[in-house]
């Protein structure tokens, strides 16, 4: 296996990780969760998000090091990249922003007072991130 592989392998898991636990929050478990009362609903929230958010921070880091890694690499630098390369990069960007926009704001809000407010908050914060995550994934199969 060669380095290239290696890091287009970290690469993708790391985005398939964070693109689809979002998919997964937003499109499945959050519809899911209605069964359940109130304080059961934050309660399993908080829980899942915790656990989300502690390999978001594994995921993240290792993805943009493995692509810009890989831009060097493979392309000589960022005067050689294409196009859905250069989007992939800008998208990814923006997403790594925004999450942290989300762990410093809304989950640090719902972490010190677990509330419907915060978790709004984190909701519209997830489903943006995640249609940027889809729309990077797209742009990613284009290339």
């Amino acid at each position: 296996m060669s380095l290239l592989g290696l890091l287009k392998a970290v690469h993708i898991l790391s985005a398939v990780i964070w693109v689809g636990g979002m998919v997964f929050a937003y499109a499945i478990l959050r519809p899911s969760l209605s069964v359940l009362e109130p304080s059961q609903r934050l309660a399993l929230h908080g829980a899942v998000m915790k656990r989300f958010f502690l390999v978001v921070w594994h995921a993240m880091p290792l993805m943009l090091i493995s692509g810009y890694w890989m831009i060097f690499a493979e392309y000589g630098g960022m005067a050689h990249v294409p196009w859905n390369v250069n989007v992939m990069m800008l998208l990814g960007l923006v997403m790594a922003v925004i999450f942290l926009i989300i762990f410093f704001g809304p989950w640090r809000a719902f972490r010190t007072a677990p509330g419907p407010q915060p978790l709004a908050g984190l909701r519209r914060l997830i489903g943006a991130n995640m249609v940027l995550g889809l729309a990077t994934t797209f742009v990613a199969a284009l290339g």
